[in-house]
Formats: C-alpha cells, sequence, structure tokens
C-alpha cells in the first residue's frame, strides 16, 4: 500500500514532506508534489509532516480523492524528484482553505 498525495497540495505544494521521506519518493510538478507509489515503503513519516493534510494511505483515501492513485503514478513518472524542501508558493496559506482544486492541476 502506497501513499498518495491528493488535491489539498495543488497550489500549496509545501515540501515538509520532502525532508523525511527516507526513500526520496517525491516527485515535483508546476504546482502540486506527487509519491512513486513504486518507491514508497508505507513508512508513514510524511503523513504528520503535511500541514493540509494532503497525504493519505491509499486505503484510507476518500472516495472523492481517489482518482489521486493514478494521477500519483502517472505524473510521477515524468516529473523530477524533490529531495529537498523548497519554500511554499508565496499564497500557498490562501490555496490551503480551497478544497475543490483538481481543475487546476497542471501537469
Amino acid at each position: 500500500m502506497a501513499y498518495v498525495v491528493t488535491e489539498a497540495c495543488i497550489k500549496c505544494k509545501y515540501t515538509d514532506c520532502v525532508d523525511v521521506c527516507p526513500v526520496d519518493c517525491f516527485h515535483e510538478g508546476p504546482n502540486m508534489l506527487v509519491i512513486d507509489p513504486d518507491e514508497c515503503i508505507d513508512c508513514t513519516l510524511c503523513v504528520p509532516e503535511c500541514p493540509v493534510e494532503a497525504i493519505y494511505a491509499e486505503d484510507d483515501l476518500p472516495e472523492a480523492q481517489r482518482a489521486f492513485i493514478k494521477i500519483n503514478a502517472e505524473l510521477a513518472k515524468d516529473w523530477p524528484v524533490i529531495v529537498e524542501r523548497k519554500e511554499a508558493p508565496a499564497d500557498a496559506d490562501e490555496w490551503s482553505k480551497v478544497a475543490a482544486k483538481k481543475q487546476l492541476l497542471q501537469k
């Protein structure tokens, strides 16, 4: 069971999770992060680090976020690995309060 980054990460892109990942399974896109399910070792370290609660165990995903299983797997193949924490976008706190953002995902 891999962990999955969900819609809450879009336009927030906090990278606190990257610092604690022991296997470098996070990949960075233009406005969110994803987890490579083939690299994730299910350690759970990233979950409490996410300030917007965007990371879930695959089995615990809310139904409305199930599409992100496929989105993470597909985008991890194309996006570069991120191994160091970066500053969040200047407006990340504002976007963290927005629930429906899937249409804003930049691939």
